[in-house]
């Protein structure tokens, strides 16, 4: 059996108002809209809180898109030439899109898991995917401590893009933040309301899955609420 190779590709856009609709049907499609892509390992399609944010009030135009290739050729094909992405960037006013490999991964989303393919590397960037499915039942609990740690997490020095995604809202959550570095990332994990939500979270027992991942980034391109990446 081949070892994984596996590449992530997020993409992140800011819709265009007359194309809410459209991005909302893709949403509500999930992989199904990737239908045929080849070499797609498995993809989410994503809504994100309030002007990409971390709440429970949606965002109506800014989306998230994270789709696992089996190699780089595949994802580079994907970004350059697919009409899925194509048709993103028509309907957009803004979109982002970085391609990672995984330094470090633990845990699962929808039962697959993303293979490690990359060694982390001293004062580099250093991307971070956290998702959860939060048991109903905790719920409450959990986006109780949920602000205090967005809010620093906006303000966290070395922190160049932070955004909130969801496949579903309130249970099913995610985030992803691009830093200057792994040093920049750790001082903010050791922060005071950052440790104390991972520690409820646990203590808790809020989530019936989780996923955990650090990324080199191979390739940023584009800009986010203005800000030019790559």
């Amino acid at each position: 059996m081949n070892r994984p190779d596996h590449v992530v590709v997020v993409l992140l856009a800011d819709l265009q108002p007359a194309a809410i609709a459209w991005g909302w049907w893709r949403v509500a499609r999930g992989q199904r809209s990737l239908q045929g892509q080849p070499g797609l390992v498995f993809a989410k399609a994503l809504g994100s809180g309030h002007d990409g944010g971390f709440g429970l009030r949606p965002s109506a135009t800014r989306q998230g898109l994270l789709a696992v290739f089996q190699g780089e050729d595949l994802a580079d094909e994907f970004i350059e030439r697919s009409p899925h992405v194509q048709a993103y960037r028509r309907r957009s006013r803004e979109t982002c899109i970085l391609k990672l490999r995984a330094t470090s991964s633990r845990g699962s989303w929808g039962g697959h898991s993303i293979a490690v393919t990359a060694q982390a590397a001293a004062q580099q960037p250093v991307v971070a995917l956290t998702r959860a499915s939060i048991r109903p039942r905790r719920a409450g609990a959990f986006w109780r401590q949920s602000p205090p740690s967005e809010t620093s997490l906006a303000r966290a020095q070395g922190c160049r893009l932070a955004v909130g995604l969801g496949e579903a809202p309130v249970l099913r959550q995610a985030t992803l933040s691009l830093w200057q570095s792994q040093e920049h990332m750790d001082a903010y994990a050791r922060s005071g309301a950052h440790l104390a939500a991972i520690h409820a979270a646990y203590d808790g027992r809020y989530f019936s899955e989780s996923m955990f991942v650090r990324f080199a980034p191979v390739q940023m391109q584009g800009s986010w609420k203005g800000v030019t990446l790559g």
